[in-house]
């Protein structure tokens, strides 16, 4: 009986250690993209080249919002041990990316560029941080409510050969898979993926929390990583 104790105590010891490294190696990639605020009026401009974004609010995409909730829940719930938030954008954009470090992202990573994205652009300048960083999984939010295009997170799982999971109202990670719910007009989908793995966030998928005043002050400190179009290799500019 002491010597099956023993060798319990082993098995327990060791399953403790293969858990810690499973969380050390989770590390989670989350697109937060800075638009205009939905609660604004949207002005178009006088040239009806676009709308007008002078001295308008602008706030993080609602959907990236959530991906980023579910991110850091992830991590609270010891599934993962980082989560890095990403914005594209120029400079204002680090803003949104200092309200995600706020709401609980680990570190930064800031694509500075003055050109309009693309999704495809977008695909792939999250394609190279993803070579670089070796995320487990990349959450991004199923659309952006300025373009509404709904075509990043697919364009990247198939340009990184990533198994997808879209519009999801549930996400559970269980070992190297990880389980995606979507609703669907024929109920509840339910969807398998093993990791690494591209995940979308619906509506559904949780409500977001907001930022506190010492998480605010303690985000300054936090690092971000600033990097051009051209440091990744990928050619930003617009194709249409």
């Amino acid at each position: 009986l002491l010597r099956r104790g023993v060798h319990q105590l082993k098995f327990e010891k060791r399953l403790q250690q293969s858990s810690w490294l499973t969380v050390v190696a989770m590390r989670l990639l989350v697109g937060v993209k800075r638009v205009i605020d939905y609660a604004v009026k949207i002005r178009v401009k006088p040239d009806q080249s676009g709308v007008e974004m002078a001295n308008v609010k602008m706030a993080m995409n609602p959907f990236c919002e959530i991906a980023l909730e579910e991110a850091v829940r992830l991590k609270e719930n010891k599934v993962a041990n980082e989560v890095v938030a990403v914005t594209m954008g120029p400079k204002t954009s680090g803003e949104t990316l200092r309200q995600a470090l706020a709401l609980g992202a680990d570190r930064g990573i800031h694509v500075l560029t003055d050109t309009e994205l693309q999704p495809l652009a977008a695909a792939k300048l999250f394609a190279a941080l993803a070579a670089r960083e070796e995320p487990r999984m990349i959450l991004l939010g199923k659309q952006a409510i300025d373009g509404d295009c709904n075509q990043t997170g697919q364009m990247l799982a198939a340009l990184l050969g990533w198994p997808q999971g879209l519009f999801a109202s549930k996400v559970q990670v269980d070992g190297d898979n990880v389980l995606v719910e979507s609703e669907s007009d024929s109920g509840i989908e339910i969807t398998s993926l093993q990791l690494p793995a591209v995940v979308t966030a619906d509506l559904r998928l949780n409500e977001p929390r907001y930022a506190t005043l010492p998480n605010i002050m303690k985000a300054k400190k936090k690092p971000v990583d600033t990097v051009s179009p051209a440091d990744l290799g990928v050619d930003a500019e617009p194709t249409i």
